[in-house]
This record gives C-alpha cells, sequence and structure tokens, in this order.
C-alpha cells in the first residue's frame, strides 16, 4: 500500500458492515427485477463473491484463476457503469461532482487489480493490495447503494429507466458475456 494510499485510509474509516447492510436494503428495495439497479446490485454481490474466492484460494494456481475471474466481473461492471450510469448521474441527475468521484475511484480500482497481477499470488503483499482493493471497492459499492444510484433512480423518468437497463445489461454483456463465471455463494446473497 503507498503512502498516499495509507494516509486516505486513515482519514476516511471505512463505513460499518451494518451501515452496509442498510444501504443495500434500501437499495434493494428501490429496485426492479431486471432493471439496471437489480443488476448492479447482483454485480456487486458477485464482486464480493470474487474477493472471498481469491482469498480463500490454497494454491497459487488456483488464486491466479479466482483473481482473473473477478477481475472479469469487476471490469465488465465498471466499463457497464462508466459508460451508461455514470453519464446518466452526471446528465440527468445533476451529480457531475459524484459522477467524476465514480470514475476516479473505479480507475484507482482497475489500476490496483493490474499491479496485483505481478505480486506473488500466495505472499503476505499480495493479500495486503488484495484487502486494500476490497476494502476501496467495498466503499464504492457502499457510496452507490447508499446515495448515488437511489438519487439516479429517483431523478430519471421511467422510460430513461427503461433505456439505463437495456444499455447497462449490453454494455455488460460486452465485456463479460452473457454469464460471468464468478458465482454467488448464499452466504453473500443473503447480506
Amino acid at each position: 500500500m503507498s503512502m498516499i494510499d495509507k494516509v486516505v485510509a486513515a482519514v476516511t474509516p471505512p463505513e460499518s458492515e451494518q451501515a452496509r447492510r442498510e444501504a443495500r436494503v434500501k437499495a434493494r428495495t428501490a429496485a426492479s427485477p431486471g432493471d439496471w439497479l437489480g443488476m448492479v446490485l447482483d454485480h456487486h454481490l458477485q464482486i464480493e463473491a470474487g474477493f472471498e474466492s481469491v482469498k480463500a484460494a490454497t494454491t497459487a494456481a488456483a488464486r491466479a484463476a479466482a483473481l482473473k475471474s473477478l477481475a472479469v466481473v469487476l471490469t465488465g461492471h465498471s466499463n457497464a457503469e462508466e459508460s451508461v450510469l455514470y453519464p446518466a448521474l452526471a446528465g440527468a441527475a445533476d451529480e457531475k461532482g459524484q459522477a467524476t468521484l465514480a470514475y476516479a475511484q473505479q480507475a484507482g480500482a482497475k489500476m490496483n487489480m493490474g499491479l496485483l497481477e505481478n505480486i506473488p499470488p500466495m505472499s503476505k503483499d499480495f493479500l495486503d493490495k488484495l484487502e486494500h482493493i476490497r476494502g476501496a471497492v467495498a466503499h464504492h459499492v457502499y457510496e452507490e447503494e447508499g446515495k448515488w444510484f437511489l438519487e439516479l433512480k429517483e431523478k430519471v423518468p421511467s422510460a430513461e429507466q427503461l433505456k439505463l437497463s437495456k444499455r447497462y445489461q449490453e454494455e455488460f454483456s460486452r465485456y463479460v458475456g452473457e454469464t460471468p463465471e464468478v458465482a454467488v455463494s448464499s452466504k453473500t446473497a443473503r447480506g
């Protein structure tokens, strides 16, 4: 973890697990079956399960394979948000600052995932970096589920919501394909 990462982590303590659960419940309540928000929430669960799979892997080969699966879902998800949802957040919801922050957070996660590939997978450094990325992603997810995407859902008219759902699915599928390899565990799905 870089010195800047350490300073940022020290001055921005993570939200509690309780706060994260409450945000997710609120977001799930706002989502409709098959809409963009429901897809986002499902992808968040897949990403969380992916981090757990990487951490739980017991061999270098298994950890590398789990990391690759996580990276595919994480990148496909972030590409879809960046192409569809953040522009809508900046435009229709008039939240340019939030959209800009969201882009920056995801760029940081992508860069750190790339750096993680060059660390021996069974090392402590790898697990430390993985945890740093997981924490940053968890905070980003909390901001989306707790505020940003609820505002987008509230401020964008119904007809536009349908367009967002279709476009989000297209962009995710373009990178990931129809079915991501990371499975949601039953424990994570209850979260």
